[in-house]
């Protein structure tokens, strides 16, 4: 996936698509991305927050 491919995520989650929320949540996830899961969890989003805490405890 591209930078590019992720800034539409990102866009499309910020306008309330849950579908791109959960593929940012799971690419942030693959990745190890702890500022894009800390990004989403701060807007309150929990299943990023759970995912964060499942790769610090890691």
């Amino acid at each position: 996936m591209t930078d590019s491919d992720v800034s539409v995520l990102r866009e499309r989650a910020e306008n309330g698509d849950e579908t791109a929320v959960d593929e940012l949540i799971e690419l942030a996830t693959e990745l190890g991305d702890m500022g894009e899961l800390r990004r989403l969890a701060d807007k309150g989003n929990t299943t990023a927050t759970d995912q964060l805490m499942e790769l610090t405890a890691e």
